[in-house]
């Protein structure tokens, strides 16, 4: 089959969409479902039944033997449980069934699933129940349905339904909002668009590593000769076998309906990015963490190992994931486009600031919803943005910004055409700024980029927090004017006081220069470098008050949240200790031993026969000087370990935060400096140069 030719008949040929549905239901039925779909109305169980009929009559056709209701629990992964379709028949055979009440209601045991105290262990029932917003799909001969997940007594337990509730809440301010400039919309929805960073190894080298097996990251390696200085991998020639295994990617994403567009080498060796087309921020979650299962699932097809943690190699990039977020009408318009003259939209500059004072006010929250043990490597490491929350808004609207402040008069900035010298090539338009990938909060021409993510990240919860802190602002921006008698002036005066108060966010310079910290201190700006540090945030009153009056999160929802990241902050890292321990005592400590024996026989041969041992005899005291190191600080490490108290989530993560973590590095120092000593043959496991550079 020639694929380029067929890309229209592949994609979404595994979706249960508007196509299928046209197709499969009655006419009545499928406006009952669209409604539902855009307005979000309850859906009826007659129209239930029916649906499950026809979508249960499609998966059979497409291979499904069994139906999951798919979804996402607190720890961020997704979930499935599969039954099939067969029912029996009087005859002792079987048919095959799918009923509108097991499409609608699913009921896995909730006792496993992290819960941040909210359920006891014994406390096992807990309730999926179907998403029709998002299509249902059919992967590796089951159903997927996608569905929210909830406790017996109601609480959320999963990271769809709040995104979904966010999702209302911005939706009702922009109409509101939007009412004041006599438009009529009935519903705004965010759309998303996460580009997708990771890494490609071989899998037999990952074979050879547990810290790659059991935490996703290597906790030794000495710098290779060469890394990335060269910058000669990003946008480089794509390798024949990571070409093939991008080629299978898109396919496989296409047939699921996923808008996968870019693919290129990111700056790292063995480095890639994946980027797709924007859709619904519900939508966009659901098929990213389709896409990182593919992602892996295809990767092993090629005998590649597909890495998504935050920071897999010392020394090189880690991977990011940019949530490129925006909002629109249902009737198409971009509410953050800012048109040919953004000075005179009044509009584009009321939803501007509503973002400006809902990243300032609610910068705690957006560092919050990228915090995890992985990304802690990342942020502030001159690779991805600093853990100091900041926004990019380029020299044209600053300039606005600061005529409006004033009120001075503005000049428009006009796009200008740049001649490259070349007669041959094409004169190109000239945007009126530039782009800052620096900045952890850019503006980017009709949407701002949140560059934050870590690349193993559900960007649920990063969305969940930036629709509904732009919602508080809409919704205060509204009841002000609302009750204006002249809404011009009094939408002037507004923005310029809220651009006034909230102008310490804006920052257009470099922010890995270390003059900026000091900046931003003094403008009073959060810099929480740990996750450890950043959590325990979440929970401050003027939060668990955002999320309340818009109906996202109650008070015990965030208290579990908040205790479910910790703990698996912790946790992580209590794994990662406990492998550290592992690698040195059983692999590298006994491949010292034996080089340093043959080193030591080998200086007792020349000497008995007269021939200078000098190189042996330094080089044998350098590994034996270094392995004693090494031997005392893993010591060291697995006594933190054995001494880690019994505390509640909060005091565990500062623990491991403020007391294993520095053994670590101290465990690491001596481990890389020895590989660098250590006879290749002897090493226990491949290199940084064996895995970053024969792919």
């Amino acid at each position: 089959m020639n694929t380029a030719r067929n890309v229209p008949e592949l994609f979404g040929s595994m979706v249960f969409n508007e196509t299928v549905m046209k197709e499969r239901l009655p006419k009545d039925v499928y406006r009952k479902l669209k409604k539902t779909m855009r307005e979000g109305t309850a859906i009826d169980a007659d129209v239930a039944a029916v649906v499950a009929t026809a979508m249960k009559d499609w998966a059979l056709s497409k291979g499904a033997t069994h139906y999951t209701h798919w979804f996402q629990p607190l720890n961020g992964i997704s979930a499935e449980k599969h039954d099939s379709f067969i029912s029996p028949t009087d005859d002792g055979g079987v048919m095959m069934e799918f009923s509108g009440k097991e499409l609608i209601k699913g009921e896995p045991d909730a006792s496993s699933f992290p819960s941040g105290g909210l359920r006891a262990t014994f406390e096992a029932r807990g309730y999926t129940a179907w998403d029709p917003t998002s299509y249902a799909f059919v992967k590796d001969g089951s159903l997927y349905i996608p569905t929210a997940f909830c406790s017996y007594t109601g609480e959320i337990l999963d990271k769809k339904t709040p995104l979904l509730r966010s999702m209302e809440a911005i939706s009702a301010q922009a109409c509101r909002v939007l009412k004041l400039f006599g438009k009529e919309v009935r519903h705004v929805t965010t759309t998303v668009g996460p580009e997708q960073e990771y890494f490609l190894i071989d899998k037999r080298d990952y074979a050879k590593r547990k810290d790659l097996i059991f935490t996703g990251r290597t906790l030794f390696g000495a710098k290779p000769p060469k890394g990335q200085e060269m910058e000669d991998h990003y946008f480089g020639s794509i390798r024949p076998r990571v070409a093939a295994f991008m080629q299978e990617l898109d396919e496989e994403l296409w047939k699921l309906g996923i808008f996968s567009k870019t693919k290129h080498n990111e700056v790292a060796p063995c480095q890639h990015e994946m980027a797709p087309v924007f859709t619904t921020a519900n939508i966009a979650t659901d098929h990213n963490q389709l896409t990182m299962e593919v992602m892996k699932r295809v990767a092993q097809k090629h005998n590649f190992i597909c890495l998504l943690h935050e920071k897999p190699f010392e020394g090189v990039n880690g991977s990011g994931k940019h949530n490129n977020w925006s909002l629109s009408t249902d009737t198409g318009e971009n509410l953050l486009e800012p048109g040919r003259t953004p000075s005179e939209n009044a509009q584009f500059l009321l939803f501007l600031t509503a973002v400006i004072k809902a990243v300032d006010e609610y910068q705690d929250l957006l560092r919050i919803s990228v915090a995890s043990a992985g990304n802690d490597h990342r942020l502030g490491a001159n690779e991805a943005p600093p853990a100091i929350v900041s926004m990019f808004i380029g020299d044209e609207l600053q300039a606005i910004l600061d005529a409006i402040e004033s009120d001075a008069d503005y000049t428009d900035m006009t796009k200008t055409k740049m001649d490259l010298g070349v007669s041959a090539l094409p004169d190109i338009p000239k945007d009126t700024t530039d782009r800052n990938r620096t900045s952890p909060f850019a503006f980017t021409g009709n949407k701002f980029e949140f560059r934050m993510l870590g690349s193993a990240i559900n960007i649920a919860c990063p969305n969940i927090m930036i629709n509904t802190a732009v919602a508080e602002e809409l919704r205060l921006f509204a009841d002000e004017l609302e009750g204006a008698a002249d809404f011009e002036s009094a939408l002037h005066e507004l923005i310029k006081r809220e651009i006034k108060a909230h102008k310490r966010i804006i920052f257009n310079g470099n922010g890995y220069d270390d003059a900026w910290i000091a900046e931003a201190e003094k403008r009073g700006l959060l810099n929480l470098k740990s996750t450890a540090e950043a959590l325990p945030r979440y929970t401050d009153e003027k939060n668990i008050r955002l999320f309340a009056t818009h109906g996202v999160y109650t008070r015990i929802e965030m208290e579990s949240r908040e205790e479910a990241l910790l703990e698996e902050y912790y946790k992580t890292l209590h794994i990662e200790a406990l492998t550290m321990a592992d690698m040195a005592r059983e692999e590298i400590l006994p491949a010292c031993t034996t080089f340093q024996n043959e080193l030591a026989q080998t200086a007792r041969n020349k000497k008995e026969v007269g021939v200078s041992n000098t190189m042996e005899v330094d080089l044998l005291r350098k590994v034996c000087g270094l392995t004693e190191e090494l031997y005392s600080k893993c010591g060291e490490l697995s006594d933190a370990i054995a001494q880690a108290p019994e505390a509640d989530a909060k005091r565990l993560s500062d623990y491991y935060h403020d007391t294993v973590i520095p053994i670590m590095n101290a465990v690491r120092q001596p481990a890389d400096d020895l590989e660098l000593l250590v006879g290749k043959k002897y090493w226990p496991f491949p290199t940084y140069s064996d895995i970053l550079f024969y792919v």
